[in-house]
């Protein structure tokens, strides 16, 4: 039991340090003649550990510490992109420096301008911002030419790419958004806990107020499809309905809405009150998790012309990535269903520990608080 006790502890204290949002830039490029217009948003958090912002220690970073280190933040961002048209380099200068409000916390906004040679008809761009520190960093393209908008992923595989300005690749656009939604749904630990928390007990069955291993696979295979067909449709509704801007809800209060949704689906599992309806929560939290996305949607710079291609991609890959994760768990569980190892440790301590790490989630979003330090 003791060891047991720490393994679930160790567990929380890796699954709490994953569970914060990964590293993102927003850079947006607008292409006049040979003139390219700059915006780059980073996080401060980013930056803080990158250049250490916070000179008091005191864990807040103040619009004074950010103005101090105007000047290192410029050289050590744009020593980290580097643009270029017709073989030559356009050398980038930063014209003004702004903090800006993200959903998920303060980015430092620089403004520039790079003046290319001859007027730009294939711009090139390499990338590489926090790539030596932190490898699932991303930079996050909105490309504006005419009129016209495309986008792209940087990441340390991808750091180096070519836009053709008179013919933006719609191809490429929706295949970044599939990589995009996959890469969400594998790093968004609450939609992840979420569903494996509905998911843990549908290789067993209640009876005499305990869980018993289900007879054959095909029972287990029906629940996990009316699970995860009642998830995908309830929050394919509301990012749609989101992203159209019809339905817009406060970041906060939709954070927080997740975070307790986890932890009613994993106390489910130890009271249960949905029992075999398991279908129905997941419809209903659904319909919130759905806001969730919508949110990240968002946070890439949708293009309005491609507005349909990039929503319909970053869906299809959230469902890519979902249905990963439930073709790698519903074999090893059912494999595992008649072992005390399942039905005491997997299923009782991984639904408390789930539960436990989203009551932290919870007051941490619902009241603005810093529980967790790492």
């Amino acid at each position: 039991m003791k060891r047991l006790l720490l393994l679930l502890v160790g567990l929380c204290i890796a699954v709490s340090a994953w569970a914060h949002k990964p590293s993102d830039s927003y850079l947006t490029l607008r292409i006049d003649e040979a003139t390219v217009h700059g915006q780059w948003d980073i996080a401060l958090r980013d930056l803080d550990f990158a250049l250490g912002l916070d000179g008091d220690g005191n864990a807040e970073i103040t619009w004074g510490e950010v103005k101090t280190k105007q000047r290192e933040i410029a050289a050590y961002a744009i020593a980290r992109l580097q643009l270029g048209a017709a073989g030559q380099g356009c050398p980038i200068t930063v014209n003004d420096h702004l903090v800006d409000d993200h959903t998920d916390g303060a980015y430092a906004v620089m403004r520039f301008t790079a003046l290319c040679a001859t007027p730009v008809q294939k711009l090139t761009a390499k990338y590489s911002l926090f790539h030596d520190i932190d490898p699932q960093h991303k930079g996050l393209l909105r490309l504006d030419y005419r009129g016209a908008s495309s986008t792209a992923i940087f990441s340390p595989e991808k750091s180096q790419q070519e836009f053709t300005l008179a013919e933006p690749n719609k191809l490429r656009q929706f295949i970044d958004y599939v990589r995009e939604g996959v890469w969400h749904i594998w790093i968004g630990f609450d939609h992840i806990l979420f569903l494996l928390a509905l998911l843990l007990p549908a290789v067993v069955v209640r009876e005499a107020r305990s869980w018993q291993a289900v007879s054959a696979f095909q029972p287990a295979l029906w629940s996990v499809v009316k699970i995860v067909t009642a998830f995908t449709l309830a929050h394919s509704i509301t990012l749609t309905l989101a992203t159209l801007g019809l339905i817009s809800l406060p970041s906060r209060w939709v954070e927080s809405t997740i975070a307790a949704s986890v932890v009613i689906a994993a106390l489910n599992n130890i009271y249960p009150l949905f029992r075999e309806r398991r279908w129905m929560m997941a419809f209903l939290f659904g319909l919130i998790h759905g806001f969730g996305f919508a949110t990240v949607l968002a946070d890439l710079g949708l293009p309005q012309d491609a507005l349909i291609l990039a929503l319909v991609g970053f869906n299809l890959g959230v469902e890519t990535g979902q249905l990963a994760i439930v073709a790698a768990f519903l074999p090893c569980a059912y494999l595992l269903r008649r072992t005390t190892l399942y039905r005491r440790v997997i299923l009782y301590g991984g639904s408390i520990l789930i539960a436990v790490l989203a009551s932290v989630w919870f007051a941490e979003r619902a009241f603005d608080l810093k529980l967790l330090t790492f």
